[in-house]
């Protein structure tokens, strides 16, 4: 790869909500093209309507899959040409509008697996849509061991410009939680939390280990995960160098962190965090996906289509996304590069 920024593969999300609307105020927003190179994979028609909706005008190159990357550092649309933006309904799902996420994924993706691009970054999907183009889509954690046959320990971060959330679990039922709890997945959250804040440009970060239980347990009044499993984590985190405590009941954890006490707080399953994180900063977050063979980052908000195609879409959780890819970009290609 050429060129000192980073180079960004995104992949254009659902095109029946606020996705396009949200690429081009991207592609149009300096402080994010002067932050990365930015690979568009999409449909110029979807883009172009996207940016209609926001009120901007976009200058892009425009090239067919499998193109050289024009000289330069502008902006790139990599034209699939799959979709007609007038035939699908907005705000609603189908499967076409699975498909062209899907397929913009797919080839985001492969930017980055062969050295294109350094990270991968996307504007919101709507799950719902893409099973009806993937039936057994998961979630985009489940999909990317799929796609890159990976078969390594990998993570979804919550994000807000002051503090970062992980979670032991994620999308299982909660009836499915307690057995998860285990000091070997308590720990690999934390040290797959702490590489990825550091790969970020946190040194050092504070992570603050949530209980399972009411109170955290209480002593062993309310379960025992803490004392069993989740006490014994946090230990051996910190013997490896981890800056780690906990565990702390989880009503209050998050007002400590909040008040800046830490940088961090690793949860035990998915809206143990995500209620705390969305009410402190809906409209800023951002979803990173760590521990695969490059970085990947989204807004943490889904594909609004309540919003969709009304141009008022806000565009802080996407831009924190990109920004936040461009730094980790950055520092995967000088790994890359050692």
């Amino acid at each position: 790869m050429s060129g000192e920024r980073p180079i960004i593969a995104h992949a254009m999300g659902c095109p029946a909500g606020v996705a396009p609307e949200l690429t081009a105020r991207m592609l149009s927003d300096p402080e994010v093209t002067t932050a990365a190179r930015i690979i568009v994979t999409g449909d110029a028609r979807v883009l172009e309507k996207g940016a209609r909706t926001a009120g901007v005008s976009l200058v892009y190159h425009s090239i067919n899959p499998g193109d050289a990357l024009p000289p330069g550092d502008g902006p790139v649309l990599v034209d699939l040409k799959h979709l007609d933006p007038e035939t699908i309904p907005v705000g609603a799902l189908s499967k076409p509008s699975g498909d062209f996420a899907m397929r913009n994924f797919r080839e985001a993706l492969a930017l980055a697996r062969d050295g294109v691009a350094d990270v991968v970054t996307f504007s919101p999907f709507n799950k719902a849509s893409m099973r009806l183009s993937h039936p057994f889509y998961e979630d985009e954690v489940v999909f990317l061991h799929e796609f890159l046959n990976f078969d390594g320990v990998a993570q979804e971060f919550n994000i807000l410009p002051h503090l970062w959330n992980a979670r032991v679990t994620s999308h299982v039922p909660i009836s499915g939680v307690a057995p998860l709890i285990t000091k070997a997945n308590v720990l690999r959250g934390l040290r797959l939390t702490d590489g990825a804040m550091r790969a970020a440009g946190l040194d050092r970060p504070r992570i603050a280990v949530a209980g399972l239980n009411p109170h955290a347990g209480d002593g062993g009044n309310f379960g025992r995960e803490e004392i069993d499993e989740i006490e014994p984590a946090v230990a051996e985190g910190k013997a490896a160098g981890i800056a780690c405590e906990g565990p702390f009941p989880s009503d209050t954890v998050f007002v400590r962190a909040n008040k800046g006490e830490f940088d961090a707080v690793l949860t035990m399953y998915h809206d143990q965090g995500q209620i705390a994180m969305k009410l402190l900063g809906f409209e800023q977050g951002v979803t990173v996906l760590g521990g695969f063979p490059f970085p990947i980052a989204t807004a943490a908000h889904g594909s609004a289509y309540d919003i969709a195609g009304k141009g008022v879409a806000h565009p802080g959780a996407m831009k924190n996304a990109m920004l936040i890819g461009a730094r980790m970009g950055a520092a995967h290609r000088g790994q890359s590069n050692a």
